[in-house]
């Protein structure tokens, strides 16, 4: 029996959710998962003011003055003045950033892979399908595009 598209979304969210919680433990990196959501946000639509950038992560103001503080001392981001008001900072991802989420995400998939080294091809198959459909779905662009 095919299950509810609502219950559908649910399960995916669910899990994938699980999985990322479940991939970040067990690394044993303590990097906040919040600094990650930044780091992801920066890299596909930065530059953005410090209180896009929370609304963006979810988290309030005083908590991305804090997270942007921690990530400018280690050389994540960079801070410069908007140009379009000079009372305002636009936060960027640097080079050491983008270097840093992309070897976390190396470090995610590498710990996510034996749970799925038994699939078949048509699991495969099915898996990819559907990581091209939420990647379409889930894109900057997509998302700009639905709330115009």
């Amino acid at each position: 029996m095919e299950l509810p598209r609502e219950q559908t979304i649910e399960t995916l969210l669910v899990s994938v959710n699980r999985l990322i919680r479940t991939a970040a433990q067990a690394t044993g990196n303590t990097t906040s998962s919040a600094v990650w959501r930044t780091l992801g946000i920066l890299e596909t639509d930065q530059p953005l003011r410090l209180g896009e950038l929370a609304a963006a992560s979810r988290v309030a103001q005083p908590t991305m003055t804090r997270l942007v503080a921690g990530m400018l001392a280690d050389g994540l981001v960079s801070r410069s003045v908007d140009p379009d008001d000079s009372r305002g900072q636009l936060i960027e991802l640097t080079d050491a950033g983008r270097e840093r989420l992309a070897s976390w995400r190396v470090t995610l998939t590498r710990t996510v892979g034996p749970l799925f080294a038994d699939l078949s091809d048509d699991e495969w198959d099915t898996l990819h399908d559907a990581v091209e459909v939420i990647a379409a779905r889930t894109s900057t662009a997509t998302r700009t595009e639905t709330h115009a």
